[in-house]
């Protein structure tokens, strides 16, 4: 399992304005991580942070900012 430790990488702009676009779409977290996954990526919650993965590698792409709604 890949760890997301201070050396992970902040995300792209662009993916992260398409997922910050997908959240204003979704009624509920449950609801957009499902719609995630239906783009190929996966949210992981590990601690405090989030964690967005490519799906079905797990290939860790980025974490998401502490104040992303």
């Amino acid at each position: 399992m890949l760890s997301a430790d201070t050396g992970t990488p902040m995300l792209e702009a662009s993916t992260l304005d398409f997922l910050a676009a997908e959240r204003r779409k979704s009624l509920s977290k449950r609801e957009w991580h499902f719609r995630m996954k239906g783009y190929g990526y996966g949210i992981r919650e590990q601690g405090s942070r989030q964690v967005v993965t490519k799906l079905p590698q797990g290939i860790t792409l980025g974490i998401l900012p502490q104040n992303f709604a």
